[in-house]
């Protein structure tokens, strides 16, 4: 990607009437980028919102999948594990129909287990994901999220060494999750700078020049996340996450997920631009 864009996470909430038509006519209005696409209830849209996004990624914003909350490659019985592959393919399949940027989505819990034998387990079902999509001629970068809680798989450390063993498997970043997960670090210039020095040595380039990234205020305890809040209601220090995007000339996507997306989004992107 040539640039770093905002995105909101789902419609905007001040959209006028309904459906994805209105959504892109708002984030045209507000200067906006683009938006993902949520399922998190499950891959669900008609065929005239697929046309409406598609016609919007034609006219030059940008779309990314947030895969279905009901994804766990690390559950006990088979069946679920299946259950979330597919769930992962739906999610790739819709985002390639309408010209998608990429996909992601929480990829496991530990459930108890090992952190090894999870990651084996997580890459297994990985190959098998990233080998039905090469197949299919699916292109669209897979994405397995950072984590904002200790018992779900995927710190940061997991995310970038399972996208060195795949070509078409990339980190999303959270940093809220990051924040969150940590008790209160990754909240530093230097921190962040850490992330893209460690993203850009074990990927390389490619994958600064095709990010993918979470931002929100977050609340959190011990045990990690507890909800978004609108960034200036929280300790999340965007200003210098801003900064550090910038140092390393990330391009990609920075999509708002806090409570008032499109709000958030202005103010990243406004900042961005005036750094």
């Amino acid at each position: 990607m040539n640039e770093l864009k905002f995105l909101t996470a789902g419609m905007p909430l001040s959209i006028e009437g309904k459906g994805y038509k209105n959504a892109f006519k708002k984030l045209n209005d507000l200067n906006l980028d683009g938006l993902e696409v949520e399922f998190v209830h499950g891959v669900r849209i008609n065929t005239d919102s697929v046309i409406d996004v598609k016609q919007a990624v034609s006219y030059g914003f940008t779309v990314t999948c947030h895969g279905p909350f009901y994804i766990n490659l690390n559950a006990r019985e088979p069946e679920k594990v299946e259950a979330s592959v597919n769930r992962i393919l739906e999610t790739a399949r819709t985002a390639k129909q309408f010209g998608g940027y990429s996909i992601t989505y929480h990829a496991a819990f530990y459930m108890g287990n090992d952190k090894k034998v999870v990651f084996d387990r997580v890459a297994k079902q990985t190959e098998i994901i990233t080998n039905i999509l090469n197949e299919e001629g699916n292109d669209i970068f897979v994405r397995p999220e950072t984590t904002g809680k200790g018992t779900q798989w995927g710190d940061i450390e997991e995310i970038v060494e399972l996208s060195t063993m795949f070509d078409r498997v990339l980190p999303c970043v959270d940093f809220s999750h990051l924040h969150a997960r940590s008790g209160g670090a990754y909240n530093t210039y230097d921190e962040f700078c850490k992330v893209f020095e460690l993203i850009g040595n074990k990927l390389g380039n490619f994958a600064l020049e095709n990010f993918h990234a979470h931002v929100a205020g977050i609340e959190y305890s011990a045990k990690g996340e507890k909800k978004h809040l609108n960034l200036e209601e929280s300790d999340m220090n965007y200003k210098d996450l801003l900064k550090a995007f910038k140092t390393f000339d990330v391009k990609g996507v920075i999509i708002s997920e806090s409570p008032n997306i499109e709000g958030d989004a202005k103010l990243m992107k406004e900042y961005y631009l005036s750094l």
